[in-house]
C-alpha cells in the first residue's frame, strides 16, 4: 500500500456498546495491526441531546475489556486531535461556508412540518422522497421574510442530478451503483449550526488522514452522499469496506429478543475477553482452513478483508459458549478463581476465608462451566445442603450409608487424590458394584443424579459435612 495504513473506529456515546459494532472494531484493530498502520478511535457526539460523557466512558471501558488498544483517541491524544467531534465545531462551520460561497450549498428555511408533509406527497404520487429544492434558487427578498418569520436555515448540499450513476468503490462488495437523481439535496448542517453524519466524518476522515473506512452495511447507502462531499471540497477519498450486518438465529436483525447485544452484559455474565474477541473476529471473516480458536497474534498476521463474506453472519450462541468454555478450560487454575471471585461474592461465600476449597471448586467444575456466571449454578452443592425426598434413597442403600460413616477418615479434606483411594476402599468393603452403591452416595451428599468426581465431592465437602448430611438422609 502507497501510504501507511490509517483506520478508524467512530461510535456515537448514545448508548452500550452493540455487538455489531465490536466485531466492526475490531475488524478495523486487526486490519490496521496487520499492515502496520494506526487504529484511531473518534467520538461523534453531534446529537446533544442523546450523547453522554457516560456512554462515552462506558465505550472505551467494554473495548478495553474486550483487549483493544489504540493509537489516538479523546483519552490519550494524538496529532490529529480533537478526537471528540463536539470539540471540531469551528472545523465543519469553516468547511461549511466554504460550500456556501462556492454556490454547492444552500440555505433551506422549510420547517420540519413542511418537509414531513411534501415527503408524504411524494410517496402517495410513487415518487422518491427526496427534497424537492425549493429554497435552491431564493431571491435575497424571500430569504429576508424567512428570517424576519423567525425561521433558523439548515444548510443543504446541492446535488448535481445532469451526472451519471454515484459509484461506489467497494472492497469486500465491488463497485455498488447508485442513481444521483433519487438522493435529493440533502442538509450537511443542521438548523442549530452542527453538522450533519455525512458531513461531519468526510470533514474527520480527511483532516485525519485515514486510507480505509472499514464499518457496517447500514452506511453503505450514506457513501454515495459522502462521496458528493469529497469530490465537491476536492479531498480524495478513502477506500471504504462495509461489512454484513449481524443476524440471530432466526436470520433478522440481531437484537435483544434473541439475547444480550451489549459487550457489558457479555462481561457482566461471565464471557472471557480473549473469547469474545476470537468468535467475532470469526463472524463474517475466514482465515482459510477449519481452525476455530486463535489468539490474537495468529489473527492479526492472517487478517485480510478479501476473505471478509459479503452475506450477513449468523450470531450462533451455542458456538460462542463452546468457544468460551475452551478458553476457560485453558486459564490457569489460580487465574480462574480470581476471575470466579465475583460470581462467589454475588451468592455470599466468604471469598477471604478459605480460599484453598474455592481452589478445589474451581478445579472441580472447570470442565462443566461456559461462562463464568455457571459457577453460582454448579457450585451450589458445596454451599448448600441438598433435599432429598424418601424416593430418592432406598432401605438398602442405608446399609451402605452408614458404612461410608464409618470408614470415612481425615485424610480425604481438600485432598481429591485421597479421596479417591477412601473411595475404591469404601466400595470393596461394601461387597457391591459400583452401580449399586456411587448413586445413592452421590445423591446424598449433592442430591444429584450426576455431577462432579465424586471424590472432588467428598474433598471438596470434607469429612465432617459429608458425616452431616448423610446422618440428615438417614434420619
Amino acid at each position: 500500500m502507497d501510504k501507511k495504513v490509517r483506520v478508524r473506529f467512530a461510535p456515537s456515546p448514545t448508548g452500550y456498546m452493540h455487538i455489531g459494532g465490536a466485531r466492526t472494531t475490531i475488524f478495523n484493530y486487526l486490519f490496521a495491526r496487520h499492515h502496520g498502520g494506526s487504529f484511531v478511535l473518534r467520538i461523534e457526539d453531534t446529537d446533544r441531546v442523546r450523547s453522554t460523557k457516560e456512554s462515552e466512558e462506558a465505550i472505551l471501558r467494554d473495548l478495553r475489556w474486550l483487549g483493544l488498544d489504540w493509537d489516538e483517541s479523546v483519552d490519550i491524544g494524538g496529532p490529529y486531535g480533537p478526537y471528540r467531534q463536539s470539540e471540531r465545531m469551528d472545523i465543519y462551520r469553516k468547511y461549511a461556508e466554504k460550500l456556501l460561497e462556492e454556490g454547492k450549498a444552500y440555505k433551506c428555511y422549510c420547517t420540519e412540518e413542511e418537509l414531513e408533509q411534501r415527503r408524504k406527497e411524494a410517496i402517495a404520487k410513487g415518487l422518491p422522497p427526496k427534497y424537492d429544492g425549493r429554497c435552491r434558487n431564493l431571491t435575497e427578498e424571500e430569504r429576508k421574510r424567512f428570517e424576519e418569520e423567525g425561521r433558523k436555515p439548515s444548510l443543504r448540499f446541492k446535488v448535481d442530478e445532469t451526472g451519471g450513476d454515484i459509484i461506489v468503490h467497494d472492497l469486500i462488495r465491488g463497485d455498488v451503483s447508485f442513481k444521483r437523481d433519487v438522493i435529493g439535496d440533502f442538509v450537511i448542517m443542521r438548523k442549530d449550526n452542527t453538522p450533519t453524519y455525512n458531513f461531519a466524518c468526510v470533514i474527520d476522515d480527511h483532516l485525519m488522514e485515514m486510507t480505509h473506512i472499514i464499518r457496517g452495511e447500514e452506511h453503505l447507502s450514506n457513501t454515495p452522499r459522502q462521496l458528493l462531499i469529497y469530490e465537491a471540497l476536492g479531498f480524495e477519498p478513502p477506500k471504504f469496506a462495509h461489512v454484513s450486518m449481524i443476524l440471530g438465529p432466526d436470520r433478522t436483525k440481531l437484537s435483544k429478543r434473541h439475547g444480550d447485544t451489549s459487550l457489558e452484559e457479555y462481561r457482566k455474565k461471565g464471557y472471557l475477553p480473549d473469547a469474545l474477541f476470537n468468535y467475532l473476529a470469526l463472524l463474517g471473516w475466514s482465515p482459510g482452513g477449519d481452525r476455530e480458536i486463535l489468539d490474537k497474534e495468529e489473527l492479526v498476521d492472517l487478517f485480510s478483508l478479501d476473505r471478509v463474506a459479503k452475506s450477513p453472519a449468523v450470531f450462533d450462541m451455542g458456538k460462542l459458549n463452546w468457544v468460551n468454555g475452551i478458553y476457560i478450560r485453558k486459564t490457569p487454575d489460580d487465574k480462574l478463581l480470581e476471575l470466579l471471585l465475583p460470581y462467589f461474592k454475588e451468592m455470599g461465600i466468604d471469598t477471604e476465608g478459605d480460599k484453598e476449597r474455592l481452589l478445589l471448586i474451581t478445579r472441580a467444575l472447570k470442565d462443566n462451566i461456559e461462562v463464568l456466571s455457571d459457577i453460582k449454578g454448579k457450585s451450589k452443592i458445596f454451599f448448600e445442603r441438598p433435599k432429598i425426598s424418601k424416593e430418592d434413597i432406598k432401605e438398602e442403600d442405608k446399609e451402605v450409608l452408614r458404612l461410608f460413616i464409618e470408614e470415612i477418615s481425615d485424610d480425604v479434606d481438600k485432598n481429591p487424590d485421597k479421596a479417591l483411594d477412601f473411595l475404591k476402599k469404601y466400595l470393596k468393603k461394601t461387597g457391591k458394584k459400583a452401580g449399586k452403591v456411587l448413586p445413592a452416595l452421590r445423591i446424598a451428599l449433592t442430591g444429584e443424579k450426576h455431577g462432579v468426581e465424586l471424590n472432588w465431592v467428598v474433598a471438596i465437602l470434607g469429612k465432617d459435612e459429608c458425616i452431616e448430611r448423610i446422618k440428615e438422609v438417614l434420619s
